[in-house]
């Protein structure tokens, strides 16, 4: 589930970095949440790819 919201994110971030600089920096922190949360799951031992 974390992957797809992950994957969510990075195209949300894609749009802003592209179009909408308004409300870009909001989805730069969801995208930095993303990455935290894949990072944990990593440290935990669980694979992040299934």
């Amino acid at each position: 589930m974390l992957v797809t919201i992950g994957i969510i994110l990075v195209i949300l971030w894609l749009l802003g970095f592209i179009g909408f600089h308004i409300v870009g920096w909001f989805i730069h922190v969801l995208l930095v949440i993303a990455i935290i949360l894949f990072l944990i799951r990593i440290i935990q031992g669980r694979n992040p790819l299934q």
